[in-house]
């Protein structure tokens, strides 16, 4: 009989923490790094992940570990799920201790601010030759119910057809199920950019508008995503796919979508600090947000949802004038 897949995931946030559980349930050898030292306590106590997680108590067999140069074994898989924005710290240690026989697989979603990089792009500048390339797993899929049960499609993406494969038989179990494909650029950028037109829709929400103004900004935003993706050389059938439309439509319009919550408190009038602190998750499309905004006018990219956003964000734009400043753009046909 052939031995389990051994599995480490990197990040023991919510998304962590439910493909952890997720893999240990279908016979998966898996470790999860905590980086906290009282998370790991917590954790380790209660058996469950009760800030980002709760109510879904971790597998015995899933092993959790707190030193980042000690994983409990040599592993098949190394599973990152840490925020985009601290990727470079913690690979920066781990990358280049990597087995090269080891298959990295990337689950964080965003851009680097300053670089612009992907979070794939981000993990090879640490790693060696043979781990690489990597693999990104994206798509829709919201980590609660995931654990629920919930039958939930993802996307493999890496320009390796056998390492996606790889990647792909291991996530696709139960109801797990998995779709390769060679545009890494596009599934990562899709990735990111859904979470700053989420913001939007909550804006939009949190203003007072319903459906009407959601539908208007979910469209026109994966306009957006596909002029971006066109400059950056990624596949435009991605973006009509899991990692683009299917993403996007989650996060927008989904209760439990961290970057719409935070939209719609400040469509409420809250300040930007005050949301951020009161929050444990991270909303990856802040950061994001000004990463995107630069990177599509280094490109000579027109987004105006981007561009209000980042103003909201960053500049004090009050969200009811950046509504008007976009229904005042000089009229044009719908596919540019």
């Amino acid at each position: 009989m052939a031995e389990p897949p051994r599995v480490v995931v990197w990040g023991a946030g919510s998304w962590g923490t439910a493909l952890a559980i997720h893999l240990a349930e279908h016979q998966v050898r898996v470790a999860l790094w905590v980086y906290e030292d009282d998370q790991f306590a917590a954790l380790a106590e209660r058996r469950e992940n009760r800030d980002f997680l709760p109510g879904f108590p971790l597998p015995g067999e899933l092993a959790l570990f707190h030193d980042p140069a000690s994983p409990p074994f040599s592993a098949d898989f190394w599973l990152s799920v840490v925020p985009t924005q601290h990727l470079r710290t913690l690979w920066g240690t781990i990358g280049p201790r990597c087995p090269e026989e080891t298959l990295v697989i990337s689950a964080s979603k965003g851009l680097e601010e300053g670089t612009h990089l992907s979070p794939s792009a981000i993990l090879e500048e640490h790693l060696p030759p043979r781990c690489r390339p990597v693999v990104v797993l994206s798509g829709p899929s919201f980590a609660v119910d995931l654990c629920k049960g919930d039958p939930t499609a993802v996307v493999l993406a890496c320009p390796d057809p056998k390492r996606a494969g790889r990647a792909q038989r291991l996530v696709s179990q139960g109801h797990l199920r998995g779709y390769v494909s060679a545009d890494r650029a596009g599934v990562e950028l899709g990735g990111a950019v859904k979470n700053v037109i989420a913001l939007a829709c909550g804006i939009a929400v949190g203003l007072g508008f319903g459906p009407n103004a959601v539908a208007a900004l979910i469209t026109r935003g994966l306009r957006e995503i596909g002029r971006l993706g066109r400059a950056v050389g990624a596949e435009a059938e991605t973006f009509a796919g899991l990692s683009g439309m299917g993403d996007l439509v989650l996060t927008c319009t989904g209760g439990e979508s961290r970057n719409r919550s935070v939209g719609v408190r400040l469509g409420r009038g809250e300040a930007l600090g005050e949301i951020l602190a009161s929050m444990k998750m991270v909303a990856e499309g802040v950061p994001t947000t000004r990463s995107v905004a630069e990177l599509a006018r280094a490109k000579g990219v027109e987004m105006p949802i981007t561009f209000v956003v980042e103003r909201i964000l960053f500049e004090n734009l009050a969200p009811a004038a950046a509504l008007q400043e976009l229904l005042s753009r000089q009229l044009k046909a719908e596919n540019l």
